[in-house]
């Protein structure tokens, strides 16, 4: 798996200017009643309180299109050519913010539509203020994905059940929690998930957990593939 930190702290200090030649028109787009579409690599834009970013970052990429009607309500189409690691994370962020000792809540919902094809995760991509700690929880994924780390065991948390994963990528730990079984729809209590790592398992301290993300992890979707959001909340404090 490629390393984390290049979708935290050192995606934010490439360049524009190395966008990918493969980087297509907009008329490459899936036809969308959409606000805003983008087909750039860092492409990203703010609606309804929620920052969407088009987030082409891995090695060997294609091309790749994001739009949205709104900030919980978008898509992509990404034609990633059939190889391995991790060429894109198109995602939708919302800021938080707060450390976990002072959040009362933190929720999410969430329903997808996503090919039988290819090879990716839909998954949430929890990051505190100082890019330390990562905290992935795959609700779904296909084809030849795996997490980072050494299984942890199974656990319950945040009405669902996963297996967990500890792993560090050179730059940040890295804990992953993949849905034992994959869903399209549903409502992931996230703080439980966050207390088990800070206090039942003490991997982490009382963080500030910067952002929640949720979006897709594409290896790879060679011909062409259409991820799309059909809603999302993301809410706590």
């Amino acid at each position: 798996m490629a390393p984390k930190t290049l979708r935290g702290t050192v995606r934010a200090l490439i360049a524009p200017a190395l966008a990918l030649a493969a980087t297509v028109g907009p008329a490459s787009a899936p036809a969308h009643a959409a606000v805003w579409n983008s087909c750039d690599q860092w492409g990203n834009t703010t609606l309804d309180g929620y920052i969407l970013y088009n987030n082409i970052w891995g090695s060997g990429a294609g091309s790749q299109c994001v739009w949205a009607n709104s900030g919980t309500n978008w898509g992509v189409w990404a034609d990633h050519p059939d190889t391995g690691g991790i060429k894109s994370y198109p995602n939708s962020k919302k800021v938080i913010n707060k450390p976990i000792s002072s959040l009362s809540s933190l929720t999410s919902t969430y329903r997808v539509t996503v090919p039988s094809a290819g090879a990716y995760n839909t998954s949430y991509d929890i990051w505190d203020t100082d890019h330390d700690y990562e905290i992935m929880l795959w609700v779904n994924h296909h084809g030849a994905v795996g997490p980072l780390g050494t299984a942890q065991g199974t656990v319950s948390l945040g009405g669902h059940t996963w297996n967990a994963y500890k792993g560090n990528n050179g730059a940040n730990e890295v804990f992953s929690f993949l849905r034992t079984s994959d869903s399209t729809s549903g409502t992931v209590n996230i703080l439980p998930v966050l207390k088990w790592i800070k206090d039942t398992k003490g991997w982490m301290g009382d963080e500030t957990i910067g952002d929640v993300q949720f979006g897709y992890e594409i290896t790879s979707s060679a011909g062409g593939l259409d991820f799309r959001t059909d809603s999302l909340t993301v809410s706590g404090g």
